[in-house]
């Protein structure tokens, strides 16, 4: 019997049982509550994850925020976020990924509507191709998502950003509703979005977007070379871009279904980095992503509830440098991918205090490219998770167990041996005073990730010796909230402190597309973040809202006493960052400032001085009014614009990747 084979018939018996068990409870249960019906019923919010008394760290930003504060991209926003490092490449259509407390990107796990996104080829998502438009909410928890009903891979990351895009909302008169915007700046860049939706029902609607963005990418920069400096233009940095997506939903008394199918192609310059005057570079890059997803929840009586999702994607890539030191002057990499992914869970209130969940997850990932001798390798993944939340007075009480079990098969070649890990977490909350909202939280949790498949089998890009990473958190803070005086209406503060462990830590050194893979045998982290949020009521309909987070993380590598780098920050880590904002809110108009500051990183293993990437801070103002036209269906218009990094500071993210300077956006947008 072939592997494969095995893989399913065990996967497929598993998620049998899991469903076995909630019918069976279920027959045992009568429900006698009695039932009501309404008539109609419209969501028109997502439910606000309970930062404060989690047991866990939660970061929110609203799609309100991320409009007034005049954020540009995904990027933007999770950099708002404390324990974040966004690696950016430069312009608008340069590579952003997410890496929280130093784990890696490959330890952050993204949820698109609560399903979670994957990219088995190089194990981390870009997160510069998703869209802000239509978001609703922005959520980092460390650890894994509070919801006991999540899919088993949800809770096989260090942690999880979820993305919530916006749930159609209509007036009691309208079946119908539009949102339409376009976006001019500077560097050619413009961006027209459309979104329709329509209400067939008082149980189902049906939204279709569609968003282009186009830019030339072509902005100045001060390049340094010792004491001369000169002033440069950046080059193929541009992007073209546009993703459609179409989303159903259908929500009754007792179940709430959300579908989604998503389309996205993009072709953009991969500008390289700068050395020696080379300011130009003739790498491309074309990207082409189709996935459906769907999410189902049936609640089957007051005391047990099922979720089902299942999703498919395909993802093609076409790499391409035209350089004399290829044979035929040109080098093409072509990568096709295909993910099968199906989750099953099911959670119960055993009684008032404690609540269960199981969930099962099975996914098959393939990779096929036009390197010679391609391994064209096959990833089964099963991965099981049992949750338990127990309350206890003021003493609350999450529990994971996860089993996960790899196995691959290749074409050509050797493949590595199948694996196994039990990795465990808990999480706990204690409220020591009744009358006052001060929370103490811990937290403990194991994260097991292998190598990806480029990390695996393909030597130009990646290193077949790797080994697995095993990493361990920690982590304790405290959550406080209150009004102390009449000028404030609510202050709020949290603070965690955190000691990450990762052994055989796999660390990548970008060089655009292409990266080299190494590890780095023990990697320890240790820091801690400070969050405080208020809110200032000056006079009626006017308020200012107050934001700042600060960051300290030490991660150094403790592999070998004897080597240079030993106790040394590791690569593109920076010991202090932090951000902050200010909001003011008037009937007439509303400003915002923002400022993220990142300290001085290093961005090869030792950290000599001339391995130092120096730190920055961008500051960006945005202005923005709306007009309400009466009529008897409403109108809205929306006017911004923005100056980002009106300071016109020179900074790299990312060493010999200049950023933009000064630049300019305006927005006007209209909802029906």
């Amino acid at each position: 019997m072939s592997i494969g084979s095995i893989y399913i018939r065990k996967t497929t018996t598993l998620m049998l049982c899991a469903w076995a068990s909630v019918v069976v409870v279920t027959a045992q249960e009568r429900d006698t509550t009695l039932e009501r019906r309404i008539d109609e019923v419209t969501v028109t919010a997502t439910p606000t994850p309970r930062r404060l008394t989690a047991t866990i760290p939660v970061q929110v930003v609203t799609g309100e925020a991320i409009r007034t504060l005049g954020l540009q991209n995904m990027a933007d926003a999770v950099r708002r976020f404390a324990g974040t490092t966004v690696r950016d490449y430069g312009g608008i259509g340069g590579m952003k990924t997410v890496s929280v407390r130093s784990l890696g990107a490959h330890h952050t796990a993204i949820s698109y509507d609560q399903v979670a996104m994957s990219n088995t080829q190089a194990g981390q998502i870009d997160i510069g191709r998703l869209s802000l438009d239509n978001v609703a909410m922005l959520t980092l928890s460390v650890g894994q998502e509070e919801d006991l009903l999540q899919s088993a891979r949800m809770s096989a990351s260090a942690a999880v950003l979820s993305i919530r895009t916006e749930v159609p909302q209509f007036t009691s008169k309208r079946r119908h509703s539009l949102q339409a915007h376009i976006r001019a700046g500077s560097f050619g860049f413009i961006n027209p979005y459309l979104r329709l939706a329509t209400r067939w029902n008082a149980h189902t609607a049906l939204s279709v977007d569609a968003n282009l963005l186009r830019a030339d990418g072509v902005y100045p920069f001060t390049l340094v070379n010792g004491s001369e400096r000169t002033r440069e233009k950046r080059y193929n940095s541009d992007i073209r871009s546009w993703h459609s997506e179409a989303n159903l939903y259908r929500t009754t008394d007792r179940s709430e279904l959300r579908a989604k199918v998503y389309a996205f192609r993009s072709e953009r310059g991969l500008p390289g980095s700068v050395v020696l005057y080379r300011t130009g570079n003739s790498e491309r890059l074309w990207d082409e992503n189709f996935f459906a997803q769907a999410n189902y929840r049936w609640k089957a009586n007051d005391r047990w509830t099922v979720q089902a999702q299942g999703k498919y994607n395909y993802s093609w890539n076409k790499y391409e440098d035209t350089d004399p030191k290829y044979e035929g002057g040109r080098q093409t990499d072509l990568n096709t991918q295909h993910e099968y992914y199906a989750s099953l869970a099911a959670m119960g209130q055993i009684t008032d205090r404690f609540k269960l969940s199981l969930a099962q997850d099975g996914a098959i990932n393939t990779l096929n490219n036009n390197v010679n001798d391609n391994p064209a390798p096959i990833r089964f993944t099963s991965l099981t998770a049992l949750r338990a939340r127990y309350r206890l007075g003021r003493v609350t009480m999450v529990g994971t167990a996860l089993a996960t079990l790899i196995t691959e098969r290749v074409k050509r070649g050797d493949r590595p041996a199948d694996r196994s890990q039990f990795t465990p977490s808990f999480s706990l909350t204690y409220r020591p005073l009744s009358d006052l909202d001060l929370n103490l939280r811990a937290l403990y949790k194991k994260t097991f990730r292998v190598p990806t498949f480029n990390d695996l089998y393909y030597l130009r890009i990646g290193n077949t010796g790797l080994r697995p990473e095993l990493a361990d958190e920690y982590n304790i803070g405290l959550t406080w909230t209150a009004a102390p005086a009449r000028l404030i209406d609510q202050i709020t503060l949290t603070w965690d402190g955190y000691y990450n462990e990762v052994r055989d830590k796999i660390v990548a050194f970008p060089s655009t597309y292409v990266w080299r893979m190494v590890n780095f045998g023990r990697v320890r982290i240790f820091g801690f973040d400070v969050a405080l949020t208020a809110g200032v009521p000056l006079t009626h309909g006017v308020r200012v809202d107050l934001q700042a987070n600060y960051t300290y993380q030490r991660a150094t590598d403790v592999t070998s006493p004897e080597a240079k780098n030993y106790r040394d920050q590791i690569p593109y880590t920076p010991l202090h960052s932090g951000s902050g904002s200010a909001a003011l809110r008037t009937p007439w108009i509303d400003a915002a400032y923002t400022v993220v500051a990142v300290g001085d990183r290093y961005y090869m293993s030792q950290n000599l001085p001339e391995n130092r990437v120096n730190g920055y801070a961008e500051h960006t103002i945005a202005l923005s009014r709306t007009f309400h036209i009466h009529h008897p269906d409403g109108c809205r218009i929306r006017v911004q614009a923005e100056c980002v990094n009106w300071m016109d500071t020179q900074y790299d993210i990312i060493k010999y990747y200049p950023m933009p300077g000064r630049s300019f956006r305006a927005t006007v947008a209209v909802t029906l």
